[in-house]
């Protein structure tokens, strides 16, 4: 072995800035989304129900392009699909701002959360290949990062919109992601076409079918798991900002803090949640966020002002930053079936929590309001803390 191999690559590397940038650009074309919700809906006359058709549409599109992008990954590798991906994202916001009908808004919607899920598998695959080449772990930072952004879209957007309009918002969000595309484009990790471990229908080598059986009912719950911890991100995304301005009365600019403080929370602790994991171990990790989480989302249903729901915002993005890492390093570890295999279905469900669940909130918030709807969501984490237990497999070596 060369002494060159033995150098370790340096902590900031051209790929892992151009993949962090990425997961950036792709948190800050949601939280961009966050403020525009209001008058969205203002301008197609939408209540809550219509509301949550449309956004409806976008959790469709992401969940129906994660697979289809999976699968050109496999052919091409990540780098390519990444990146044109992330270029074709870049307008979403400005088609979505500009559709002049319902039928138009929904394909909009529709097309943006098609390239916004598409891109996510994309950088998620990229990154673990930056992990490879460098022997280091980034994953979480590159989820605080994707935080990070969803705190600048959602605040500039507010300010933007409160004292400009939604166009010329639309109009700094897309040029801006356009600059962390381009910073990216060069330096992007190229990774070979990803093959299947095994053959269709073959089992790994050491594998008997019943503990395969096993472990993929584990890895279903584990989805569960991941589904409940995703769907209140998804809850804060879609309706904090609505549930700020209709019911504790809120400005523009004061309501997409909503989303802002649960993403600067989440973001501040996914950078630490390598640290705190490794001191006080996963299930103990897991197990305190978790309850946490509870505090904050009972705190924000019960806030009588904005500020208060935006602190309990805060604190529930403290606890949910790192129950979902350690549930998809978890997966990953699981004995019995393969990683990827095993990351793949905790992703689309927990995905699904995050996209398509928001929907549902939305029909029934028409009828109980969103105080009622926070004050529910704490009551499912239960059943993740039940079952924490299985948060352990994250403190497994990889060999």
């Amino acid at each position: 072995m060369s002494t060159s191999s033995l150098v370790a690559p340096p902590l900031l590397s051209p790929q892992r800035l151009a993949v962090s940038l990425m997961f950036l650009a792709n948190g800050f074309v949601v939280g961009s989304w966050a403020p525009k919700i209001p008058e969205f809906a203002a301008r197609l006359d939408l209540d809550e129900s219509a509301l949550g058709l449309m956004i409806m549409c976008f959790g469709i599109g992401s969940l129906c392009a994660m697979p289809a992008v999976g699968a050109m990954i496999s052919k091409n590798g990540s780098r390519r699909i990444m990146l044109l991906v992330a270029s074709a994202t870049i307008p979403c916001l400005l088609l979505v701002t500009l559709a002049p009908s319902i039928w138009t808004a929904a394909v909009a919607l529709f097309l943006m959360g098609a390239l916004i899920g598409g891109m996510d598998v994309a950088m998620n695959a990229n990154a673990v290949e930056v992990e490879k080449r460098q022997a280091r772990a980034i994953m979480s930072s590159c989820h605080g990062f994707w935080s990070l952004g969803g705190v600048i879209g959602a605040a500039l957007g507010g300010i933007l919109i409160e004292l400009y309009d939604v166009h010329l918002h639309a109009i700094v969000a897309s040029l801006l992601t356009a600059v962390a595309v381009a910073i990216a484009w060069p330096r992007a990790l190229a990774d070979p076409p990803h093959k299947a471990a095994h053959d269709a229908g073959q089992l790994p080598a050491g594998v008997s079918r019943p503990s395969l059986l096993t472990a993929g009912a584990t890895v279903w719950l584990t989805g569960i798991i991941c589904l409940i911890m995703m769907t209140p991100e998804g809850a804060v995304l879609d309706w904090g900002a609505l549930y700020l301005r209709q019911e504790l009365g809120a400005d523009p600019a004061l309501s997409g803090l909503a989303f802002g403080a649960f993403s600067a929370a989440m973001a501040l602790m996914r950078f630490l949640g390598d640290l705190v994991r490794d001191r006080f171990g996963a299930v103990r990790t897991f197990r305190v966020s978790a309850v946490l989480a509870m505090i904050g989302l009972s705190t924000a249903g019960l806030a009588q002002s904005p500020e208060l729901a935006i602190a309990g915002f805060a604190i529930a993005g403290l606890g949910f930053a790192n129950t979902v890492p350690i549930a998809f390093s978890a997966a990953g570890n699981f004995p019995g079936l393969p990683q990827g295999l095993a990351i793949s279905v905790v992703t689309f469900m927990g995905y699904s929590g995050i996209l398509f669940a928001p929907s549902v909130i939305g029909f029934i918030a028409e009828h109980t309001g969103f105080s009622v709807i926070y004050l529910a969501l704490p009551v499912f984490v239960i059943m993740p803390l039940v079952f924490s237990g299985l948060m352990r497999h994250a403190d497994r070596q990889a060999d």
